[in-house]
């Protein structure tokens, strides 16, 4: 099977199953680019996590987008872009249609009040695994000498962005540049 094909393939399904957008699909795009395919690193994930966020966009075009150009050029971008969005257009327009159609059921309000409390479990999968890569190393330090796996550098820099996330009006945008400022400081450090 082509490398394009595969791109396709796993994108498409990370796009059929990718419920709830945003962080919520992380877990997926981790399974099947790191761990079932071995494409990307778990710190690989991560810094395309960060330069998704960076760019507009919603985070699995981003990823889909930056995956396939780093494995098969321009041409591997195109298509797991493609692969990441056509399921989803298909989805949307299907239930779209019988959303609109049929909004006002109850059986249709349980189902989306069933919907939420999971989004919300898959974002914090993916916070935690994101967490774990980029302060603690790749494990939890609970497991081992805490000291000798902690990153104090990337603490800093979550601490620090977390102050300022909470504390200021400041977008995204901003944060993620104050981050990447506090990085290369600390680089120089």
């Amino acid at each position: 099977m082509s490398l394009l094909w595969q791109l396709f393939v796993a994108f498409m399904t990370i796009g059929v199953s990718a419920f709830g957008g945003g962080y919520a699909v992380m877990p997926l795009i981790q399974r099947y680019i790191v761990e079932q395919n071995h494409w990307l690193t778990l710190i690989q994930l991560a810094d395309v996590t960060a330069i998704s966020q960076m760019t507009p966009g919603p985070i699995i075009l981003n990823s889909a987008t930056f995956v396939g150009v780093k494995l098969a050029g321009i041409p591997g971008g195109i298509v797991a872009t493609i692969g990441s969005v056509l399921p989803s257009f298909i989805i949307v327009v299907v239930l779209g249609y019988f959303f609109f159609k049929h909004s006002k059921l109850d059986f249709v309000q349980s189902i989306l009040k069933g919907l939420r409390p999971a989004i919300v479990g898959l974002i914090l999968v993916a916070c935690f695994s994101l967490m774990k890569s980029s302060l603690f190393d790749g494990v939890w330090p609970w497991h081992m000498d805490a000291s000798s796996v902690i990153n104090y550098k990337a603490l800093f820099a979550f601490g620090i962005a977390m102050i300022i996330n909470m504390r200021t009006k400041l977008d995204t945008l901003g944060i993620v540049a104050v981050g990447g400022l506090i990085g290369l400081i600390l680089y120089f450090i």
